[in-house]
């Protein structure tokens, strides 16, 4: 199927339901990680929802999946990718397409995530999320890459923008209109990450609220925050989205401007390096269910 026949609509709580998956809510959710697995296996914290990277259930075994088994029973679950390199120059990756499309089946998730970005090139694999150009050509090979991964999965996925330390000098789109106009092509949903709009922002000199104004509205249908890492006694600005701290105020500021342009969205604290005690993130979650909860209230 060409990804351009693809229809713009996509499965609502009502399709998920009658398939018996958990749907996300639109309140707050955290990144299960390996140091929480057996508080969240045993204790069963108030969380709305939790998500995983879908490459750490690629083994299909061991104490990771054994206890996601039991966990997905009581939370809705999203699988978020970060290797499937939707934009290198190479073809899609089969093998870690068959194995995500495992994965998929075996805990059926309400969300599938990816980035829009590349990260491996002659079977070399990047440690980090590369930019891509934001050209006519880039654009048309990441939108035909997402029909390919939403065709094989048979089902719809998210795309998330990425942080950059970096840009191309010459492009026909900026960052913003490139992300919109490939989820406005392919049919897919948007993952939109308030800080990495926030760094972006910061490290390339534009208007994080003109990029959050430009973005397809009803496609944003998963948020995350993360805190990031600001470089010092450099001759320019520099943030690191380095996932390692608290969401920064800034960043907090800029979601609550996103909830008010999207409405209430399923919003993700992320946090990947120096992972703290579990009653941390729950209080992040805490912190963004307040502004998703001022939004319901002032539109009631």
């Amino acid at each position: 199927m060409a990804a351009a026949s693809r229809p713009p609509e996509r499965a609502d709580v009502t399709d998920l339901a009658a398939t018996g998956v958990q749907p996300v809510p639109a309140a707050a959710g955290i990144g299960l990680r390996a140091p929480h697995l057996v508080r969240v296996r045993d204790e069963r914290p108030r969380i709305a929802w939790l998500e995983t990277h879908s490459e750490n259930l690629f083994a299909a075994g061991g104490p990771f999946c054994e206890a996601l088994d039991f966990i997905r029973r009581d939370y809705p679950l999203s699988l978020h990718g970060v290797g499937l390199s939707l934009g290198s120059a190479d073809a899609l990756d089969i093998a870690h397409l068959r194995r995500l499309r495992e994965v998929v089946g075996r805990y059926q998730p309400a969300l599938v995530s990816e980035h829009l970005c590349w990260g491996a090139v002659g079977g070399m694999h990047s440690n980090d999320l590369l930019p891509l150009p934001f050209t006519e050509e880039a654009l048309n090979l990441v939108v035909s890459r997402i029909g390919q991964v939403q065709d094989a999965l048979q089902r719809e996925i998210q795309v998330e923008n990425i942080s950059t330390y970096l840009r191309f000098r010459d492009g026909d789109y900026t960052e913003w209109d490139f992300v919109a106009e490939a989820v406005h092509r392919s049919g897919c949903g948007l993952l939109c990450d308030v800080n990495n709009i926030y760094v972006n922002s910061i490290n390339h000199g534009f208007d994080p609220r003109t990029y959050l104004r430009a973005l397809p509205h009803a496609a944003v249908e998963e948020i995350h925050l993360a805190g990031f890492t600001r470089k010092d006694n450099l001759p320019v600005p520099l943030l690191i989205d380095s996932h390692s701290r608290r969401v920064d105020e800034k960043v907090w500021d800029l979601y609550a401007e996103a909830i008010a342009l999207f409405g209430p969205v399923p919003t993700l604290i992320e946090w990947d390096q120096d992972i703290p005690a579990l009653e941390v993130l729950l209080d992040e979650a805490a912190r963004a269910d307040e502004v998703l909860d001022a939004h319901r209230a002032l539109a009631a």
